[in-house]
């Protein structure tokens, strides 16, 4: 006995690390995005967000100013440092940087090192320091001075100018209205739609039923896509077209066979003497399926309401094609990948915030009703 004790002591340890993993293995993705939201855009292009805290080496160009030049000799001497710049200044404004690398040429910015002395294509020589001091020697008058690309070890710098982009955004706040119109009616009702029918598959006898639940199970196979196109033709002819009521619809038509085959297998598995013990009082079967069915279903009921909202608030594809194009109709995927993505493509901040207010609500109502979810199980294994 004690060894059987000891397996499963070791067997639930297993378990929960396994969890804990699978836990953070599906977290890490919102947790990067999470951090590099608050980055600059090339920070996130030099480095990944694991590296957030450390410094990062970037690639910097600075036109030398020509003033302050003096004779020494035969020789003319410009001095300075590169991190007092106009262009570097903003930067580094501690004038902290480091300077790994640097060059005279665009198509070489790392080709010397620190303290090195290149030969410029103009005549003179050009020396830089890591400190970002420099010494340009030339046996003519120095009129301009060089272009100089270097790379600079840059402290991590965190910025709200990504939200402030993202938030501020033209038509943002009505879009986020416009995605909650759309999602939260496509997640109650095919949320009622399917009880019922799962209810009645699984309890109630009538001719073709196992034809029924065979099709259920079929339609889960069936391409989304492959329905878009004659769907809207379907709304268009019986003069829906692109609404809201058509949306609400497509996605109540696109969730209804998972949302009836998951309540269907749950309901079924409900205690029978229950139910039988009901239909001896005289209870119908409404009051059954309100009073005994619903209650106990709650479990299913909440999760398939996770996945439909998760999915709705989302869904990009559906609502370019159940929606019109104009912009008091669009949603924040939509709004997000034509106005914010579609003129900042390489700005991986802004595409990273997004991202992250795209699925911060969804995350919120997900951890909600898991919280509630454990709570009703909780309450159910006391009773």
């Amino acid at each position: 006995m004690d060894n059987i004790a000891g397996q499963n002591q070791g067997g639930k340890i297993a378990v929960n690390i396994t969890v804990i993993i699978l836990v953070l293995l599906w977290l890490l993705p919102t947790i990067g995005l999470f951090v590099s939201s608050f980055r600059e855009r090339d920070q996130i292009s030099a480095s990944g967000w694991w590296q957030t805290p450390f410094a990062v080496d970037l690639n910097f160009r600075a036109r030398v100013a020509a003033d302050g030049a003096r004779q020494e000799g035969d020789l003319y001497v410009l001095e300075g440092n590169l991190f007092d710049e106009p262009a570097l200044a903003e930067a580094f404004p501690d004038d902290n940087g480091s300077i790994s690398a640097f060059g005279t040429r665009a198509v070489a910015p790392n080709e010397f090192t620190p303290g090195t002395a290149t030969e410029l294509r103009r005549g003179g020589t050009l020396t830089v320091q890591a400190d970002g001091s420099y010494r340009l020697e030339s046996p003519d008058p120095i009129e301009r001075g060089p272009t100089v690309y270097l790379a600079a070890e840059t402290p991590p710098k965190f910025t709200l100018l990504n939200y402030d982009t993202v938030l501020n955004a033209n038509g943002m706040d009505r879009a986020f209205i416009n995605t909650l119109t759309v999602t939260i009616p496509a997640t109650i009702i095919p949320i009622l739609i399917a009880a019922f029918a799962a209810y009645a598959l699984a309890w109630m006898d009538f001719p073709g039923r196992g034809l029924l639940i065979a099709a259920v199970v079929g339609l889960l196979v069936v391409p989304l896509q492959l329905a878009l196109v004659p769907l809207l033709s379907l709304h268009t002819d019986i003069g829906i077209g692109q609404s809201f009521l058509g949306i609400w619809l497509a996605h109540t038509g696109f969730g209804l066979p998972l949302a009836v085959y998951l309540l269907r297998n749950y309901m079924v598995g409900l205690p029978r003497d229950i139910i039988e013990g009901a239909k001896v009082d005289g209870a119908t079967d409404f009051q059954i399926f309100t009073k005994i069915i619903l209650p106990l279903s709650f479990p299913a009921l909440a999760s398939f309401a996770i996945f439909q909202f998760l999915w709705t608030w989302n869904d990009l594809l559906v609502a370019k094609v159940f929606l019109p194009s104009g912009a008091e109709s669009q949603v924040m995927t939509v709004k997000i990948a034509d106005d914010l993505l579609g003129s900042r493509g390489g700005d991986w901040g802004i595409l990273a915030t997004a991202a992250f207010v795209s699925i911060a609500v969804p995350l919120l109502v997900f951890f909600t009703m898991q919280r509630y979810l454990v709570r009703g199980l909780l309450a159910g294994s006391v009773k």
